[in-house]
């Protein structure tokens, strides 16, 4: 007896037994009757066991090869982009962002951002927030960089272009 077949046996036992209990309870509650309930619920067991034994399962329509899953591993190199895939032939209504950054500007603020070598050391914030609970003013304070942003958003689109 295969696993699915034991699983289908279970099920149907269990809910022969369930159905059993509820006939039993109904007949005793009906009838006060303990030995008249005993013998319903067998009674409704065996053959709600049988009625489930007796349905065969369905043939598979659509039979299934079985898949090994090894195979997209061992084959993980045809899951790279390759140069053919990148210059495939574009709609020209179609906006493709595919340029790479070749090397960040080195005054470049945006490829920094999260770069850990710029970040200060807890010391270095602890001092910059003693200055500035005392109210001087930090000595190496950056301008404001947002006329850079916008040119640099204005250079982005005007390659893009």
């Amino acid at each position: 007896m295969t696993s699915a077949q034991r699983i289908e046996w279970m099920c149907d036992l269990v809910a022969a037994a369930l159905f059993a209990a509820a006939a039993g309870y109904v007949l005793r509650t009906l009838t006060g009757s303990d030995a008249l309930a005993a013998s319903g619920l067998a009674l409704a067991g065996i053959a709600c066991l049988r009625i489930l034994r007796s349905v065969e399962p369905q043939k598979e329509l659509a039979p299934f090869e079985p898949f090994d899953v090894r195979l997209l591993f061992a084959q993980a190199d045809e899951l790279l982009l390759t140069d053919a895939e990148r210059l495939r032939e574009v709609d020209p209504d179609e906006l493709l962002l595919d340029d790479v950054l070749e090397r960040p500007a080195p005054d470049s603020r945006v490829v920094r951002l999260f770069d850990r070598s710029a970040m200060p050391t807890p010391g270095e914030l602890v001092t910059r927030i003693d200055r500035h609970l005392v109210g001087q003013a930090l000595p190496n304070r950056r301008p404001d960089a947002s006329q850079d942003l916008i040119e640099a958003l204005a250079e982005l689109r005007r390659s893009l272009r």
